[in-house]
């Protein structure tokens, strides 16, 4: 392909570009994030494998829409880490999930929901993204098998 050049000069803001045009648009966007955690865990009322301790490596996809603000970002992805890092992640990884969250059957089910739940109060403290919300979360138990919980049913039910 013949197309490949090194650009001349980079561009400069305020002399190429305008601040006022870095914000390209007033709609709604979604970004998304993946992290993955290994924890051990063993369900209480079941007849099966995972009645016994065992382990998984878990992989949580945390999506979070909201409005651009004057750079054309909704959220830093650097800042959706840092929350996942400080306020989600010291509960999960290298953990016994039964030992380290809330009173609950270590499920995929109940442990999306808490997820969402840690997101969601994490953005409302920040208070500094323009409508930033929640819109799902996908937890990976194994490859193949996850669990979602998404802010429609989050908010209705």
């Amino acid at each position: 392909m013949s197309d490949f050049r090194i650009v001349d000069r980079l561009q400069k803001i305020e002399e190429d570009i305008q601040s006022s045009q870095l914000k390209y648009h007033a709609k709604r966007v979604l970004v998304s994030k993946e992290f993955t955690f290994d924890a051990a865990h063993h369900l209480h009322n079941y007849e099966g494998k995972c009645k016994n301790l065992h382990g998984h490596t878990y992989r949580a996809v945390l999506g979070v829409s909201g409005y651009t603000d004057s750079r054309g970002l909704v959220i830093d992805f650097g800042d959706i880490k840092e929350i996942w890092k400080q306020k989600i992640e010291i509960y999960l990884d290298h953990r016994y999930l039964n030992e380290t969250l809330p009173p609950m059957n270590t499920t995929a089910e109940n442990i999306v929901v808490w997820i969402y739940e840690k997101l969601s109060e994490s953005l409302l403290e920040e208070q500094r993204y323009n409508g930033a919300r929640v819109e799902f979360i996908r937890l990976y138990e194994t490859p193949t098998s996850y669990a979602e919980a998404r802010r429609e049913w989050m908010e209705v039910e």
